[in-house]
């Protein structure tokens, strides 16, 4: 089986179309866009029994064999956990769309006056980048690739950017959107090389691998000081994607973005990314002496 493979893929191709379909169906391609993350959840809560269970499941794509790098999907129990979470609400905030975006508000500089027919200039862009940020998220919480994790962490900042920034007419808009993208950006490049020091360590792109290789060394390994340095930047990244002190400062202004966004980005998706990587990684590095403060 490869599906969540295929879900994956699907949340790739889909974004591409939906401007168009906008274009054509108007605020009722919303609807469309939330085919993909409820096939997904529908998926993933299937898939209950088995995670229960102790099950895992794996799926694996050679993408870059002279790098290593492959299309590595696993979803254990917080990966099912984290899938739930970002197709759900995915869906749910996808069908709020449809009415958020239609009446004569969202009909503003057209000549058709009727709610649900056309939608303000963008809404096609917008919603394609919400659906890309949706594949995105539920990349993220389900490779089993340390460094396919990474550039998945990084495509949520840009299109975050994008979201955020939507109302790109006012001043605060672009201001809170790049502010959110220099920090969140910023922290998934020292995070970067973080992950690159563990990969180089442990001989593996393996994000299971890894921590099952540094959980069996256990307090072995509490003074080394280039893991150490290395858990440093990975909660670099993971503190300033979910706006946990010192980083918090661009959370606020990120609520100038459409209602949606703030619903999906900064309550149930983004700033949980840094939560999943904490989760993720504690099992294995909460011995190491920076980890607890």
């Amino acid at each position: 089986e490869a599906r969540l493979l295929v879900l994956l893929v699907a949340f790739a191709v889909l974004p591409l179309a939906l401007p168009w379909l906008m274009g054509r169906l108007g605020p009722r391609g919303f609807f469309v866009a939330a085919i993909v993350p409820i096939v997904a959840f529908v998926h993933t809560a299937a898939q209950t029994p088995r995670v229960v269970s102790g099950e895992v499941l794996t799926e694996s794509y050679a993408w870059i064999p002279s790098l290593g790098l492959s299309l590595s999907m696993r979803m254990d129990t917080l990966g099912w956990l984290m899938a739930l979470i970002v197709t759900g609400v995915g869906a749910l905030v996808m069908i709020y769309c449809r009415w958020y975006f239609a009446g004569p508000s969202a009909n503003a500089g057209t000549t058709d006056r009727k709610p649900g027919k056309k939608v303000k200039p963008g809404v096609g862009m917008f919603s394609a980048s919400l659906l890309a940020f949706a594949g995105a998220m539920y990349g993220l919480v389900l490779t089993d690739d340390l460094i396919v994790l990474v550039m998945f962490w990084e495509i949520t900042s840009i299109l975050s950017y994008l979201l955020i920034g939507f109302y790109h007419a006012r001043g605060a808009s672009r201001r809170a959107a790049l502010q959110a993208l220099l920090v969140t950006t910023l922290g998934g490049l020292v995070m970067f090389v973080g992950a690159v020091i563990l990969v180089v360590q442990a001989g593996t792109t393996s994000l299971s691998a890894i921590l099952a290789a540094y959980t069996a060394a256990g307090s072995a390994l509490a003074g080394n000081a280039l893991i150490n340095t290395a858990i440093v930047l990975l909660l670099v990244g993971a503190l300033s994607k979910s706006a946990i002190f010192p980083f918090h400062f661009w959370l606020p202004g990120a609520m100038a973005a459409p209602t949606p966004v703030s619903a999906y980005l900064h309550a149930a998706a983004m700033v949980k990314a840094g939560i999943y990587l904490i989760a993720r990684l504690a099992p294995a590095f909460a011995h190491s002496e920076p980890w607890r403060p």
